[in-house]
């Protein structure tokens, strides 16, 4: 079989019915086969970067491997920002790279670049495919390393040669990797242990990450937390794991998470990890970081345990086989004093912001208000915007959050949210955006355009690189050095001529109108929000401190 008929049917055996990605010359054989592939659906974004956050977040949301496609040379390095994004947070992801012929490698031929090289530490794996008649094992062992174990982005790199070569190998059914086995089941005594450990303890706090997401065991994690009378607080990548509204959670931890959750884990007797991995953002000072409690780390990864703080009770294998062995083994314990120590530092420290003005809180709290009996999903960029979404926007089923948590990739939110409303189209997508990570993929638009999706962009548009602004403010002086965006364009007029409804809430009392306008309308639409400007983000631990050491939101 032709090399790009076989390549097709190997999508197909991989179940892929969406493909994300941009035409080049080492690619042109494989189109001319994927555009008679009727079902596959192709997008096309405007940018390869984009292609791969779209990619990335069409995983998050379904569940399954995110696909995408680059020719070589500057195709393939701009995907490196997408493909590291998906790698530091955990996400299915296979790209397939255009590559010059096999014969030209190493001699600097026109759009060459060393693409397993420059990817091999952004990846889980990659491969540079030199024989015609590997292509089918290696696409099947890409799609089986991009979802198991701890999942991530695999790498192949195709030589043109290769595509247009004839395959005698036929699509691969089975998979056999000997040297790759990931536990899956934890060690009996160790789950044992940690649940002796859990029922005498005093004060624990279940400390939830993606891993609990990309497990699938949301519902095990409640069962467990109710059966064990355990408080919950979440990291980024673990928002939805967990319901916010519930009367067990504590919302987010870490550098700008409440005050009642990092209080919670300093004087905690015993942490429970599970799918997490201690980055910084969640631990502040080490030395100081949950610093009486006996921790227990369950983790597909064995790399992750103890690989930033020391652990007590490490359980490597699946969070959904493990929590299901812990459930029957967890007792009921009332702990009276602490949550009445916890109530009361929720009645003493909760959000707040001033209400005189148009605050970008106020705004996406009314859009939960609005959209909360509805199946939405949120995307965000990176910046203020984004923090403000997960401390105010509450979170009750997973897969409905995307955002860049370990790499911070300003540009990710409205790619992603075309890829998330192509993977789960029966649901409200909103895109909440700030102003300086908009236009890091605005050419996106036409992308939304061109494909009808009634995606919704909120920008909290304060005319500032927020985030870094008010570090400058904090930290220096004020001396606002280049993130002052005063020449931002107009938005609206941006959006209109791509063809999208656009509109501009610049008063409090317009909020729930303009909102309910937008949410309503069939089609996209991009909603510029002219939020305070020098507005902040609290609470806020500073770097280097520890995690009860918050600045703003104590008052």
């Amino acid at each position: 079989m032709k090399g790009t008929k076989l390549f097709i049917e190997c999508l197909r055996n991989e179940k892929v019915d969406t493909v994300f990605g941009y035409p080049g010359g080492m690619l042109i054989p494989l189109f001319d086969e994927l555009v008679k592939a009727k079902d596959i659906n192709f997008i096309l974004p405007r940018h390869e970067q984009a292609g791969c956050h779209m990619a990335d977040a069409y995983a998050r949301v379904t569940g399954k491997p995110g696909v995408v496609f680059s020719t070589s040379g500057p195709g393939a390095t701009n995907l490196v920002t997408g493909i590291a994004n998906a790698h530091m947070d955990s996400i299915p992801l296979v790209a397939f790279t255009g590559q010059v012929k096999t014969h030209l490698i190493g001699n600097d031929a026109f759009q060459e670049v060393d693409v397993t090289g420059i990817t091999r530490s952004i990846s889980k794996h990659n491969y540079l495919v030199k024989n015609p008649e590997e292509l089918p094992h290696i696409i099947r062992e890409a799609f089986h390393l991009a979802t198991t174990g701890r999942p991530g982005p695999v790498v192949i790199d195709l030589p043109v040669n290769i595509t247009t070569a004839d395959i005698k190998t036929p699509v691969q059914k089975s998979i056999d990797l000997p040297g790759y086995k990931p536990s899956l089941n934890g060690n009996p005594k160790q789950i044992a242990k940690a649940c002796e450990m859990i029922n005498e303890a005093e004060r624990p706090v279940l400390y939830v990450g993606g891993g609990v997401i990309a497990s699938g065991c949301h519902e095990l994690l409640l069962k467990v937390a109710e059966k064990a009378n355990v408080p919950v607080t979440t990291t980024l990548m673990g928002m939805g794991a967990f319901p916010d509204t519930h009367k067990l959670s504590l919302n987010m931890l870490g550098m700008h998470g409440t005050v009642f959750a990092n209080y919670s884990v300093t004087h905690c007797d015993v942490l429970i990890a599970v799918g997490a991995r201690f980055d910084d953002r969640i631990t502040g000072k080490i030395e100081a970081f949950a610093p009486d409690a006996k921790i227990i780390h369950i983790d597909i990864d064995p790399t992750s345990v103890s690989k930033n703080i020391p652990v007590d009770v490490p359980i490597v294998g699946d969070a959904a086989k493990i929590l299901k062995q812990m459930l029957p083994i967890l007792k009921k314990n009332p702990r009276k004093a602490w949550f009445d120590q916890i109530n009361q530092w929720k009645k003493d420290y909760p959000l707040k912001y001033d209400k005189d003005k148009l605050r970008p809180q106020a705004v996406i709290e009314t859009l939960w208000e609005l959209t909360k009996r509805r199946k939405t999903i949120i995307t965000t960029e990176v910046g203020q915007h984004q923090m403000w979404t997960a401390l105010f926007y509450k979170f009750t089923k997973p897969r409905t959050f995307c955002s860049s948590g370990g790499l911070g990739t300003m540009g990710f939110g409205l790619p992603a949210a075309i890829g998330a409303q192509i993977g789960k189209p029966d649901h409200l997508v909103v895109d909440i955006s700030g102003d300086g990570s908009f236009q890091m993929n605005i050419q996106e638009l036409i992308t939304l355009r061109n494909k009808k999706l009634p995606v919704k962009i909120l920008i909290l548009n304060n005319n500032y690189l927020g985030m870094v602004r008010q570090w400058q403010e904090l930290f220096y002086e004020r001396n606002y050095a280049f993130t002052d965006l005063s020449d931002n364009p107009d938005f609206v007029a941006v959006a209109e001529a791509y063809g999208i409804k656009a509109m501009r809430l610049d008063k409090p009392e317009n909020t729930e109108k303009v909102l309910k306008e937008m949410i309503a309308y069939k089609g996209p639409v991009l909603v510029d929000v002219v939020v305070e400007r020098e507005e902040n983000v609290f609470p806020m631990v500073p770097a280097g401190e520890a995690i009860n050491q918050m600045i703003g939101g104590l008052a």
